[in-house]
């Protein structure tokens, strides 16, 4: 079925703004049955969760469904969903459940491809660290550089699905085939794949995959999403009354209903994308191979116009397989002055390292990185073009 992009872009009120908004990996515009979900869950008798009153059954149905719709969205189990605050709030949470569990002499592996978030929590869990470099020429990540690095000491190695800033796409099956051949865990950031292609947990080898509703098109919050039985082997710091059931357990205090309510919502909202039929799960698997075409589509328009600006340069490979992600800057201008030339013209697409700290200063840009631009499931055409004719105009100002 193909991909009617006019069609979905009627479902985005931020839009009527006239921005073209290339600025989804920091965090996606979110359709109106979303707001909706969000702003009926708020005015709805709601309470702490229970089996009572309706205001608890409510409560407690929101959460099971928004468990569910997650499991869908990443094919793994409802009772292996964790919410909380962030990804980054997660998987420091995780990281020192896991850290209780290691002797002194343990060890970590990162990747300076990763975004912050799955580097520094590692970092200062206090294992010894290795960490696995990509190349700056290509900005892929060999599976050996990684698993190179793998001895009996090895507890878990953190990697990234895809770069928030490069796009890239690790070999992540042989990856962790390697990683769990070592005795090892293998946590997954699959915070910039999760928008853009179908997710099976378990294909990719991921014993903790998180993500971020805020990127595909929901509100923000974050999940982890691991097997029960291995969320049962940890036990992280609590509250003395609280549950000691899994996943709640790793739930700290109330959950966000509301924001809940809003991640199914945009979740059902992915598995709409195309007509079609059957469960979510494989209504879901329909509509995110038909985006991910599409995307791909805008991102080869994308990358062919920049390649034909002169000045323009861009990171990473144009030619292997990533998420739709370009990272680029424009010679003679600091990246900060394209970002602010290219808002004055109604194009949102920003500059900076996006907490891919590590992955910014392996490619020589330091701390202030480049121009990032990312196509998000509303991106047309027209959005690109735009782009690219106000970074020419950027470019010749």
């Amino acid at each position: 079925m193909a991909y009617d992009v006019d069609a979905v872009r009627k479902h985005f009120p931020a839009l009527e703004e006239g921005a073209a908004h290339f600025d989804g990996p920091g965090g996606s515009q979110v359709p109106d049955a979303v707001g909706e979900a969000v702003a009926a869950t708020l005015v709805s008798a709601i309470s702490n969760r229970g089996t009572v009153t309706a205001a608890e059954r409510r409560a407690e149905e929101i959460v099971r469904q928004a468990r569910q719709a997650a499991a869908d969205l990443v094919g793994g189990q409802p009772g292996g969903i964790v919410f909380g605050r962030s990804m980054t709030q997660l998987t420091y949470d995780l990281s020192r459940a896991l850290a209780k569990t290691w002797s002194p002499g343990d060890e970590v592996v990162v990747t300076r491809l990763d975004h912050d978030a799955n580097i520094r929590p590692w970092v200062q869990s206090g294992a010894n660290v290795r960490w696995a470099d990509f190349d700056p020429a290509t900005g892929e990540l060999p599976v050996e550089a990684v698993t190179d690095l793998l001895t009996d000491r090895t507890r878990l190695v953190a990697v990234t699905a895809a770069s928030n800033l490069l796009g890239t796409r690790p070999d992540l099956p042989a990856i962790a085939a390697k990683v769990h051949e070592a005795g090892a865990l293998c946590y997954v950031d699959g915070v910039h794949l999760t928008p853009h292609t179908p997710v099976d947990v378990a294909a990719l080898g991921a014993d903790f995959f998180g993500c971020s509703p805020y990127k595909f098109l929901g509100p923000h919050l974050g999940f982890v999403a691991a097997s029960p039985s291995l969320l049962e082997t940890l036990h992280p710091d609590k509250l003395a009354p609280s549950t000691d059931a899994v996943p709640e357990r790793f739930e700290l205090g109330t959950l966000p209903y509301e924001l809940l309510a809003g991640a199914t919502a945009a979740i059902d909202f992915l598995a709409g994308l195309v007509p079609g039929g059957g469960t979510r799960r494989a209504r879901l698997l329909d509509s995110m191979r038909a985006l991910e075409e599409y995307e791909e589509s805008m991102l080869r328009l994308l990358d062919d116009g920049l390649a034909a600006i002169p000045g323009v340069t861009r990171y990473g490979s144009p030619t292997r397989r990533r998420a739709p992600t370009v990272l680029f800057s424009v010679d003679g201008v600091p990246s900060a002055d394209v970002y602010r030339g290219l808002a004055e013209r109604g194009v949102n697409a920003p500059a900076g390292s996006f907490y891919a700290l590590e992955c910014s200063r392996h490619l020589g840009l330091g701390d202030t990185g480049a121009v990032r631009a990312g196509i998000a499931p509303y991106t047309s055409a027209d959005d690109v073009n735009r782009l690219l004719d106000a970074v020419s105009a950027v470019r010749d100002a």
